[in-house]
C-alpha cells in the first residue's frame, strides 16, 4: 500500500486555464491530499492564496516548455515567484545535453540550485528527445549540481515519461537526488509502475481519476 496521494503533484498547465479552474485544482488537492499543485507562474500568487490554510505545496515551471530561454532568465523568473512557491520544476537547455556541451550544463545546474537554495529544485531533461547515454550524463550533472529531483518530460514534447527513462535515472543516481515522473500518466496502472520502478513523485492532471481508481481498488 502507497500513500499514492503523497506522490502527485496535481497539475494544470495548459494554455486555456483560467481562475476557476486554478481554484478546482487547489480544492481538489485539499480533498485529496496532493503533494503539490503545479501550474504556470501567472497562477502562484492565486494558489498561495487558495492554499494557505493548507499543507500543499505550490510548485510551478521555469524556462516552460522548451527550456530555450538564457540562463539569466531563468534565474529572473524564480527569483520573480520564490515568495509564493515551495517548488519550481526547470526545464534544462535540451540543445545542450544534445551538443554535449557540459560546461553550459554545469554552469545553468550550479546559477539555477544557488537561485533556488531555499525551493526544491526539479530539473525536467524532456527524455522524449534524448537517448539513454544524454539521459545518463544529464542526470549525473544534475546530481553533482544537488538538485532534488530529476523530471523526466514537460508533458508538451511528442511523449511523456517511459520505465525505460526511469530505470536509466535511477542507475545513474547515486545518492539523495529523487525522480519525478510526468506526462502521459493517466490511469492508476501507470501510476503505480512509475512508482515501483523509482519514481517519488508523479506530475499529472489525472490525479483525481488516479486516486478514484485507487480508493474503489482499496476499499
Amino acid at each position: 500500500m502507497y500513500n499514492l496521494n503523497k506522490y502527485i503533484d496535481h497539475t494544470l498547465l495548459k494554455a486555456t486555464a483560467t481562475k476557476e479552474e486554478i481554484i478546482k485544482l487547489c480544492n481538489e488537492a485539499k480533498q485529496y491530499d496532493f503533494c503539490s499543485v503545479c501550474v504556470n507562474p501567472v497562477n502562484v500568487k492565486l494558489c498561495k492564496k487558495e492554499l494557505q490554510d493548507s499543507n500543499i505545496k505550490v510548485c510551478t515551471v521555469i524556462g516552460f516548455p522548451l527550456g530555450q530561454v538564457d540562463t539569466e532568465t531563468k534565474v529572473y523568473q524564480i527569483e520573480n515567484v520564490k515568495p509564493y512557491v515551495d517548488e519550481v520544476d526547470v526545464v534544462i537547455n535540451i540543445g545542450k545535453i544534445i551538443e554535449k556541451d557540459d560546461n553550459y550544463l554545469e554552469t545553468e545546474l550550479s546559477e539555477l540550485r544557488a537561485t533556488s537554495k531555499d525551493l526544491i529544485l526539479k530539473i525536467i531533461i524532456e527524455t522524449a528527445y534524448l537517448n539513454d547515454e544524454q539521459i545518463a550524463n544529464i542526470t549525473k550533472l544534475c546530481e553533482q549540481n544537488k538538485v532534488d529531483f530529476v523530471k523526466t518530460s514537460t508533458g508538451f514534447a511528442s511523449r511523456g515519461a517511459s520505465l525505460n527513462d526511469i530505470k536509466i535515472i535511477k542507475e545513474n543516481l547515486k545518492s539523495t537526488t529523487q525522480i519525478k515522473a510526468s506526462g502521459g500518466i493517466r490511469t492508476l496502472k501507470d501510476a503505480l509502475g512509475f512508482v515501483e520502478s523509482g519514481a517519488s513523485r508523479l506530475g499529472t492532471s489525472r490525479g483525481v481519476a488516479i486516486m478514484e481508481e485507487y480508493k474503489f481498488l482499496n476499499n
